[in-house]
């Protein structure tokens, strides 16, 4: 696999990566068909930006003439290093928890880049849609030093980064107790971003 990273490779050079794949029978397969009209989108704590956008977060560390070492007092002591640095959260021992627990899981999104807006809509029906409350969890606060930092506004980083919400399952609202049930019992924080409306495209965005 390849990436595209502007400002971090030069001229004849490029990254080369690893990557798994898995095999699913195909009555198992997740392709959006299964998700219902009141569904809940749940979404899953992610451990700060992961591994998108980070081409923006070079360009308002060096905008701002920041040390990768300094301590902003939004990050309560923490380097930008230490911050930006944190490993991905890897999901699968949640979501294995969650099918070993009974949940019914109609549909997952990874929140990598383009955020919520991008993501969300892949495990969706083609005319449905979920309002998504961005008050419904507390923004990382990696995130809000980002947007201060680098004068970002509010839609450019929501599709930019994560915002806090690494992954998303969409799951019967019967089922939401069950499942933020045994997310905390790994333990992973969880919210309830908003429920599966009729539409076209995402709103709340």
């Amino acid at each position: 696999e390849t990436a595209e990273m502007p400002g971090f490779y030069g001229p004849g050079e490029y990254d080369l990566a690893g990557f798994c794949v898995g095999a699913v029978e195909r009555s198992a397969l997740l392709a959006g068909s299964q998700v219902q009209l009141g569904d809940v989108a749940l979404g899953l704590a992610s451990q700060g930006v992961h591994s998108n956008g980070y081409s923006l977060v070079r360009r308002i560390v060096a905008d701002g003439n920041w040390d990768w070492g300094a301590q902003p007092a939004a990050l309560g002591g923490v380097t930008l290093a230490e911050a930006l640095l944190t490993p991905t959260q890897i999901y699968v021992p949640a979501v294995t928890a969650l099918r070993q627990a009974g949940v019914t899981i109609h549909g997952m999104a990874h929140i990598t880049g383009g955020g919520l807006p991008e993501n969300l809509p892949r495990c969706l029906g083609s005319q449905q849609t979920v309002v998504i409350d961005w008050e419904a969890w507390p923004v990382p606060p990696i995130f809000q030093w980002l947007a201060a930092a680098g004068r970002v506004e509010a839609d450019e980083m929501r599709q930019t980064f994560n915002m806090g919400i690494g992954f998303v399952v969409i799951l019967p609202a019967a089922d939401l107790p069950a499942a933020q049930a045994c997310l905390e019992a790994l333990p992973l924080a969880s919210y309830p971003l908003g429920t599966v409306t009729v539409s076209s495209p995402v709103d709340g965005l």
